[in-house]
């Protein structure tokens, strides 16, 4: 079928509104007519991280839409269902049988190399193939082919263009809360960056009641918005000592940090502002290489480790985090803008300067 995509035609290259061909799903596979798509960091990115080789590529992966048809093989799914869609995982290694399944040993193929497992590409235009089936949907685009695996069924009388960035971005910020650090009330938690996700641990950590959560980020709009979560806030270029300040806020340190900005210099901040024995989980794709603070990571036995969207398991997650922000316990269809789809490329001008946390683009 002919449907219309946001193409990268090439390595660091502006999205472009292009016709392209679908094939029809296969036997595991489903088509989902797109209604709203997510725009993460991580689709920005990805066009100019990828090799030049891989290109032109569909990149998305916060689709939510309506599934138009199914293949024989897929079960738990039927025409005219709404759903969320998320990340890939095979199901059958051990790491998805543990119930890691961002951890899947099938990843990379899965989600990243932008064809099928068979190495067929179901986009082309002209004849000739592009690179889609990111993270199993490529849903910058009008119509996407996804799994059963990574098609959440959400009841149909949500709004699609709340919940796409559930697939991803919430659940990765909310997920490090709620599944890797698990704070106590008495904890205390410093997000470094709070975009869309840094903003939905703040969410997360105020609904499990911790006391006392800072929020460090130079834009005042979102500084407003983790102060309405329940975070106090800093302001890093307002204060000379940004580490001192959070250990002034939180009596010591923090026991648990948080960085979703992938810069080398504040990564190092959330490793200092730690309290002995604390943690700090980095979330950022940016940087390849961080700077640690050896003598005070020796010296206080602190951790530094990383997660893949938040530990989570999308058909879990996705349901939770509904359920909660249906009970106000999460409160994030404030930190969505929409924009027409063709605007894409404003939307990522918007979100790069700031203007606005978490763009959602609807067809």
């Amino acid at each position: 079928m002919l449907t219309r995509a946001a193409l990268v035609e090439a390595q660091g290259q502006p999205f472009t509104m292009a016709e392209v061909e679908l094939e029809a799903p296969r036997a595991d596979e489903v088509l989902v007519r797109m209604v709203a798509t997510g725009l993460c960091h991580t689709d920005i990115t990805m066009g100019s991280f990828l090799p030049p080789e891989m290109f032109p590529n569909v990149f998305g992966h916060e689709g939510a839409g309506v599934i138009e048809e199914v293949g024989p093989d897929v079960r738990g799914l039927e025409p005219g269902d709404h759903v969320v869609m998320s990340f890939r995982s095979c199901g059958e290694c051990a790491k998805c049988q543990a119930g890691l399944v961002g951890y899947c040993d099938q990843t990379l193929l899965l989600n990243y190399m932008g064809m099928r497992m068979d190495g067929s590409q179901p986009i082309s235009r002209g004849g000739a193939p592009v690179f889609g089936s990111f993270f199993g949907q490529s849903s910058l685009a009008a119509h996407a082919l996804a799994y059963a695996d990574n098609c959440v069924k959400v009841d149909p009388d949500l709004d699609l263009r709340l919940v796409a960035p559930y697939g991803c971005g919430f659940q990765t910020g909310a997920g490090t809360v709620l599944n890797v650090i698990k704070p106590r009330p008495d904890d205390s938690l410093v997000v470094y960056g709070v975009g869309a996700v840094g903003l939905a641990a703040v969410a997360a950590a105020a609904a499990e009641g911790v006391a006392s959560i800072v929020a460090v980020d130079p834009l005042p709009s979102r500084r407003e918005v983790a102060e309405r979560f329940g975070a106090v806030t800093v302001d890093p270029n307002a204060v000379d000592d940004v580490v001192g300040r959070v250990k002034e806020l939180t009596g010591g340190g923090a026991t648990y940090a948080i960085d979703t900005t992938a810069i080398s210099d504040v990564v190092k901040q959330a490793q200092q502002s730690l309290r002995m024995r604390g943690t700090l989980v980095a979330l950022g794709l940016g940087a390849e290489e961080y700077t640690l603070d050896a003598i005070d990571l020796l010296q206080s036995g602190k951790k530094v480790m990383a997660s893949i969207e938040g530990d989570s398991d999308p058909q879990e997650m996705v349901p939770r985090l509904i359920a909660m922000n249906a009970a106000g316990d999460f409160p994030v269809d404030e930190l969505i803008t929409t924009y027409p789809f063709t605007e894409i490329n404003a939307a990522v001008a918007d979100v790069l300067a700031g203007k606005v946390v978490k763009p959602v683009l609807v067809w």
